[in-house]
């Protein structure tokens, strides 16, 4: 004899809040052991935890912008993937240059040989 379409959702239905209990009360269960497990051995959160990994993404902190995009001042730092803004420009002829950002510190002057010129106070030797 074969179950009709609606005996067999309600079916499910039934197996699918048997299945919700059943998960709650083995993580209640869990739970109070483990608290226990703490009690007994002067464990606390912070001895189980691993330690906040979010300070520790990137010690040297927030890199600096390199390149804008003058319609609407997105910035890019110039690590991971290029924005869309980017790419698009570039898709269309633009360069990487047209869009840098200038730095408060010196860059080296190019010599026409293509070597770099030291900064001024630089030691020539």
């Amino acid at each position: 004899m074969s179950a009709s379409l609606e005996e067999l959702i309600e079916q499910r239905a039934s197996l699918e809040r048997r299945i919700h209990e059943a998960r709650s009360l083995g993580k209640t269960t869990a739970l109070i052991e483990v608290r226990r497990l703490m009690d007994v051995h002067g464990l606390t959160a912070a001895d189980i935890l691993p330690p906040n990994r979010t300070t520790r993404a990137n010690p040297r902190g927030q890199v600096a912008p390199k390149y804008r995009n003058p319609a609407d001042g997105a910035t890019w730092s110039g690590r991971g993937l290029k924005p869309r803004w980017l790419s698009a420009a570039l898709a269309k002829g633009a360069s990487l240059e047209d869009y840098r950002i200038a730095s408060s510190t010196p860059q080296p002057a190019i010599e026409e040989d293509g070597q770099a010129r030291p900064g001024p106070g630089a030691h020539r030797g």
